[in-house]
């Protein structure tokens, strides 16, 4: 009843604009227009198949055009598909596959690393942080750039943290686009701002002439801006973020099974070795007989021993050591308090190494006719070996565990389970050894490449670089970036096509055409002028300004920032001329109000993360409505006072 109640209210103000509409082609782009906004609003359909039927609508209007009272189409079909090679689309592929690659080097790991190190394990610390980075990051750099390049960051935190990954991305997506207005080169509007000022100003008289903006000039307001972001974050993230299952969603829920199934629920500890202690001289296969713990990971102060070929049981133990220790809390505290040593309240040395992503528990079955029947873990070292700490065996119905009969010391047989804690790479590697038959199957398949880091860095610095100090196409600089990585080995080219999130290149690719189709028809231009009528003959400045703030808002929800700067600019300079206003200032309120993007996922960041972070439009709507009166007050204020 509500959806149509709703779908009733649409289809009456469509036919309204339809009557008062000049022409066909603008009543009929309006209709689209409202029709794409009844499909992302409601969310009738996933927003990408929404976006690929409004393109194939528009394709179809010419077939349609006699019957619909039209000359033409309200695009060229050869120029619907034009938003597959725009420039906008071409650089959001081209910095994920960048992306990926900082990523599997290792590089987005360090970052994420540090971070947590200021930051510690809590929403209301780390939130901030991320912000602030890709804040700054993006005053510097297309905000898409940015944002695409903390994606995985804030994956590594979501998943070391386990706070959720749809609680982290949208605060990052937010001020990377808010973190594009504080230089005049941080967002395409603004890159595109002075030179429509120049054009202009071939047309007005030599008293009207407005003066280019500097670099950092809106730097004070970007700032505001930028602030206002992170602190409407801090104060109401809890009650407009969404909860979806984060990036450690799927261990935690394996860990809850494995735990129910066999009555192992361990937790892994970093202990410090500390001088003095009774440890200090023995080795590891004496300590963990005696009490209930495995050492997982051991860091003697000359690199990590993790993994197959890293723990050996006769590995002696030295002051200053830190190990990584696996049991229950009881057992690992009772170890620590026999043997004078300190337990740390986090995982410091050990966090990337053992995160979720990269290690946790699985289950492995004995085959028959594999060459371990008959023998223990024990007698064929099986931690150094093939990189499995055992924890319990699962046998015709019985588990036996360390608390039990001495799990490492028994025998296995055919068809024993073996739950085992290990590095998903190195049971990667038993997939094809015949002697285990792997039953977790669903964890990440990763393979890092930290020998290829300096060629990483080497290529995104260049990408940088040609962004920042040259005039070349943004998409050609950052493809640059993009095919060295895949040139130089940092990942193979079907790596940096799984990379790319397809949903979020045919999105937006399809909505290019409805911006094309918006302002073409002249009913971008129609809209505007009938909102300005209702200034009456002497509106007060600041209610102007306020309306053509709201205009480039709600026009760069349906188009690309960059259609309406170039539309509302030109209409800005005019008004503000004939209410005796700045036209300068209010040319500026236009490009930098077109990034007031948080309503719906049209932006480009917001369609980036729409994927990755398991939001739905009604999640933007939550959020992006408060940010949206948040940023044109502070926009308003700002510009007032600083100007």
């Amino acid at each position: 009843m509500r959806n149509f109640i709703t779908l009733s209210l649409f289809l009456a103000l469509g036919f309204f604009l339809g009557e008062a509409a000049p022409s066909r082609e603008i009543a009929w782009a309006c209709g689209i227009l409202l029709l794409t906004i009844y499909l992302f609003g409601f969310e009738i359909m996933p927003v990408d198949v929404a976006a690929i039927c409004i393109m194939v609508l528009l394709g179809l209007s010419g077939f349609f055009a006699p019957w619909f009272g039209l000359e033409s189409g309200l695009i060229p079909t050869e120029h619907l598909f034009d938003g597959f090679s725009s420039n906008a689309v071409i650089s959001i592929i081209a910095v994920m596959i960048i992306g990926a690659g900082l990523d599997r080097t290792g590089v987005m790991s360090m970052v994420a690393a540090k971070i947590l190190k200021i930051g510690g394990k809590t929403e209301e610390r780390i939130v901030p942080l991320i912000s602030s980075a890709v804040g700054f990051i993006s005053s510097f750099m297309q905000n898409v750039g940015a944002a695409a390049l903390f994606l995985p960051v804030v994956s590594r935190i979501s998943a070391r943290t386990g706070l959720p990954l749809s609680r982290l991305l949208m605060p990052m997506g937010f001020t990377a686009i808010l973190g594009g207005t504080m230089t005049m080169v941080g967002s395409s509007p603004l890159i595109l701002l002075n030179d429509l000022i120049t054009t202009s100003n071939q047309l007005l008289s030599a008293d009207q002439q407005m003066e280019t903006f500097g670099l950092f000039d809106v730097t004070p307001i970007g700032i505001a801006l930028l602030i206002a972001g992170i602190g409407y974050f801090m104060l109401m993230g809890q009650f407009v973020l969404p909860d979806s299952k984060g990036a450690g969603a799927e261990a935690t829920q394996t860990m809850d099974y494995i735990a129910e199934t066999y009555g192992v629920n361990y937790e892994v500890y970093e202990v410090l070795v500390t001088p003095g202690s009774p440890m200090i001289g023995a080795n590891l296969d004496e300590v963990e007989a005696i009490h209930r713990i495995r050492v997982i990971a051991v860091d003697k102060g000359d690199g990590l021993r993790f993994g197959s070929s890293g723990v050996d049981r006769e590995l002696g133990i030295e002051p200053g050591a830190i190990l990584g220790v696996l049991g229950t809390e009881s057992a690992v505290r009772a170890f620590v308090e026999s043997h004078n040593l300190k337990i740390k309240p986090d995982l410091e040395i050990f966090a990337e190494a053992l995160v979720p992503t990269k290690a946790g528990i699985a289950e492995v079955v004995i085959p028959p006719g594999s060459a371990l029947i008959g023998k223990s873990a024990r007698d064929v070292w099986m931690r150094k070996t093939y990189g499995l700490s055992l924890l319990a065996i699962h046998r015709s119905g019985k588990i036996i565990t360390r608390e039990g009969e001495g799990v490492r010391d028994t025998p296995l047989q055919s068809g024993d389970c073996l739950v085992c804690h290990t590095r998903w790479a190195d049971l990667a590697r038993l997939e094809s050894n015949r002697n285990f038959v792997i039953v977790t199957t669903e964890y990440p398949h990763e393979e890092l490449r930290p020998q290829k880091v300096g060629f990483a860095l080497i290529f995104f610095l260049l990408a940088l670089g040609l962004i920042l100090f040259t005039e070349i196409r943004l998409s050609i600089c950052l493809l640059t970036g993009a095919m060295g990585m895949v040139l130089s080995g940092v990942m193979s080219m079907e790596e940096a096509y799984d990379a790319i999130s397809w949903k979020t290149v045919f999105l937006l690719a399809s909505l290019i055409p409805l911006g094309i189709a918006v302002e073409s028809s002249g009913t971008a231009a129609w809209i505007a002028q009938q909102v300005l009528l209702l200034f009456g003959d002497q509106p007060a400045i600041w209610i102007v300004q306020l309306t053509i703030a709201i205009l480039a808002t709600l026009f760069s929800l349906v188009m690309s920032n960059v259609g309406a700067t170039v539309l509302l600019v030109p209409l800005a300079i005019n008004i503000a001329i004939n209410v005796g206003a700045d036209p300068a200032l209010f040319a500026l309120t236009v490009a930098i109000a077109t990034s007031n993007s948080f309503l719906i996922p049209t932006h480009q960041v917001n369609a980036l993360i729409m994927g990755p972070g398991n939001y739905h439009v009604s999640d933007y709507i939550k959020a992006g409505s408060i940010m949206t009166l948040l940023f044109l007050v502070v926009l308003l204020v700002m510009m007032n006072i600083v100007y």
